[in-house]
This record gives C-alpha cells, sequence and structure tokens, in this order.
C-alpha cells in the first residue's frame, strides 16, 4: 500500500496549479448566430410570397383559357375564326410543304399529295396528287339527280346499277361512244335490250356478218310493193302472205306473194324511196 507524503502532495499540487496558469483564458466570450436575419429575412420572404402569386395568377389564367377555347378531354378541339383558319407544315429549312385552309366558302389544301384513309386498317380511300386521282372505296356512290358530268373519256371495267334500279348511260346533245379493241357485249339476262334512235340505226361489220339468232324475227312497218296478179276482189278474200325483197340500196319491202316472185314486178318502190 502506497502512501504520500506531504511533500509530494504539495510538490503535484503545485505542477498542476503551474499548468492552469499557462492555458489561456478567454474573457467575456462572443457567440456569432447562424442564419438569416434582419432585411435579407424579409427580401426572401417577399420573394417567396411573390412567386406564389405568380404560381396561383399563372394557374388562373390557365384554367381561364382552358374554360373560353372549351378544351376538355371529352370533347373535340375546335378552332373558329371570324375569317378562314389556315394550318400550315414546314421542313426543316423553314420552307412551306403543306397547307390547309378553311374559308368561308371553299376549303383549299395545298400540297403534293392528298390522301383519305380509313380508320380501321389504314386503307387509302381517297389519293390525289398531280397525275392521277384515285378513289380506293368498294364502292363509288353519286346521289345527285344529274349524275356524274367527266369533260374527257373514262375508263373502267365495269358499270353496274344500284339493285332494282336502272341503268342509264345518255349524251343529251352529243354521241355515246363505247369502243374495245376485242368487243363490246350487251347483254339483258332477265329482260329486252331496245335500241331506239330518231333518224337511222346502223348495224356494220367491215369484215364479218350480223348474225340474228331468234325463233322469232320480225320486221315492222315495211313498206308494202302494189303488184296485184288479179284484179282486186271486194269479195276475194284480203291479202296475208307477203314476200320479202331487197333493193340494190340494202332497202327491204315487202310485195304481195304470188306463185313465183313478185319482187322484180313491184321494185319500183326501191325508187320511191
Amino acid at each position: 500500500m502506497m502512501s504520500f507524503t506531504p511533500l509530494q502532495m504539495t510538490r503535484e499540487q503545485y505542477i498542476l496549479a503551474t499548468q492552469q496558469n499557462h492555458l489561456p483564458r478567454t474573457e467575456n466570450p462572443q457567440f456569432y448566430p447562424v442564419g438569416i436575419y434582419g432585411w435579407r429575412k424579409r427580401c426572401l420572404y417577399f420573394f417567396v410570397l411573390l412567386l406564389l402569386v405568380t404560381a396561383i395568377v399563372n394557374l388562373a389564367m390557365t384554367i381561364w383559357i382552358l374554360k373560353v377555347m372549351n378544351f376538355t378531354v371529352d370533347s373535340p378541339l375546335i378552332l373558329q375564326s371570324d375569317r378562314n383558319v389556315t394550318l400550315n407544315a414546314r421542313n426543316a429549312l423553314g420552307q412551306l410543304t403543306g397547307q390547309l385552309t378553311v374559308g368561308a366558302d371553299t376549303v383549299e389544301a395545298q400540297c403534293k399529295k392528298f390522301e383519305v384513309r380509313a380508320s380501321g386498317g389504314g386503307r387509302v380511300l381517297f389519293s390525289a396528287n398531280e397525275e392521277e386521282i384515285t378513289i380506293g372505296a368498294d364502292r363509288l356512290k353519286i346521289t345527285g339527280t344529274e349524275g356524274a358530268v367527266f369533260g374527257h373519256s373514262v375508263e373502267t371495267p365495269h358499270i353496274r346499277a344500284e339493285p332494282s334500279q336502272d341503268l342509264k348511260l345518255e349524251s343529251p346533245t352529243r354521241s355515246l361512244i363505247m369502243e374495245a379493241p376485242r368487243g363490246v357485249q350487251v347483254s339483258a339476262a332477265a329482260g329486252d335490250l331496245k335500241a331506239t334512235c330518231r333518224k337511222e340505226l346502223h348495224l356494220q361489220s367491215t369484215e364479218g356478218e350480223i348474225f340474228l339468232n331468234a325463233d322469232t324475227i320480225r320486221l315492222g312497218n315495211l313498206p308494202v310493193g302494189s303488184f296485184s296478179a288479179a284484179p282486186p276482189s271486194s269479195s276475194g278474200p284480203q291479202q296475208t302472205v307477203y314476200e320479202l325483197c331487197a333493193c340494190p340500196n340494202g332497202k327491204l319491202y315487202l310485195s304481195p306473194a304470188g306463185v313465183g316472185s313478185t319482187c322484180h314486178s313491184s321494185s319500183s318502190i326501191c325508187l320511191w324511196h
């Protein structure tokens, strides 16, 4: 067990007291506050308040514009103007490549190619450019009372009328011409085929023949010659059998039938007509 003498304790106390005397002492210590105070704090609050007011004003203006322009999620987009509405498309160089103008009387589209596509499969229903116009719909229906007017030729593989409706091709003031290098066929499967004209009806075959195939062939309103082998008698039977004759120019006429041919006897009818 260790023991300390009073001299040793005094020496240690002296050393400790001497070290404490050499330590720097600070009298009246100063504390520096950390933060924004004074006019800087007031300016910060002012700018925060100004930013909040600006955001509220912008939100209010946005809602007002959406309300005035009728911009809603469920309604379509409507563009209105007192004069016209024009939509322009430009390329990377700023050059105008397409324009759509909706005016009071007309709708104009200026572009290299104009297409109308179906909403389902994207099939082209209508296409127009400088060279041609293509209609890709399954059926082209014209409901106007005057029909369709074409200034030049029309090429189509099939022209068909509506069910239970008549198909009429008409040229009111000029000629109607149908041409085909391999033939023109006109048929009526369940009805009559009529060809009427005001003047002359010509059937001409330059290299072949005209073939009429029917059980009965009728030629109405043919002129009748005046040949008679015997003097007419009021009590005798009327002439009911005639001979079909042809003039050198191809005109047909009827001559009363006799024992032999009577065409030469009544051939004077070729001179009358």
